[in-house]
């Protein structure tokens, strides 16, 4: 039975979120780097990267749907604060690299920040929600 839902939603954005990222990367970064005549390691580190972002958002997510079920707040609140403590350590890393290399292109800064929000919300008020039982 579910104990949290918003463990549970974020858990499903988190999945959605390392399908999109992935994809997006495939189609975009990927292809330019391949036709641009970068090098083959520069072009090796950027793949890695790609696909170790998904991978992680995806084993957030799993963990988030793992701890939706969980009847102790003791077994997820710390969890909970370490996803959150990742996640904002990924927005100050992609706003600083923004600002200082593409702040041309502050739009696909301002909807993963509205992406990484709603995800840290959710797993705040789930983490509170847990507390407060």
């Amino acid at each position: 039975m579910i104990k949290n839902y918003f463990y549970l939603i974020a858990g499903v954005l988190f999945i959605i979120l390392a399908v999109t990222h992935t994809i997006f990367g495939l189609q975009t970064a990927l292809p330019d780097l391949h036709v641009s005549g970068i090098s083959a390691d520069i072009v090796t580190v950027f793949t890695f990267q790609l696909h170790m972002i998904g991978v992680q958002d995806l084993i957030y997510g799993l963990a988030a749907i793992f701890m939706a079920f969980q009847k102790s707040a003791t077994q997820t609140r710390l969890t909970a604060w370490v996803i959150m403590l990742i996640m904002m350590a990924r927005w100050i890393i992609m706003a600083v690299v923004t600002f200082m290399y593409n702040s041309d292109n502050l739009g696909d800064l301002l909807t993963s920040s509205i992406a990484f929000l709603v995800l840290l919300v959710l797993l705040f008020l789930g983490q509170r929600r847990k507390a407060s039982e």
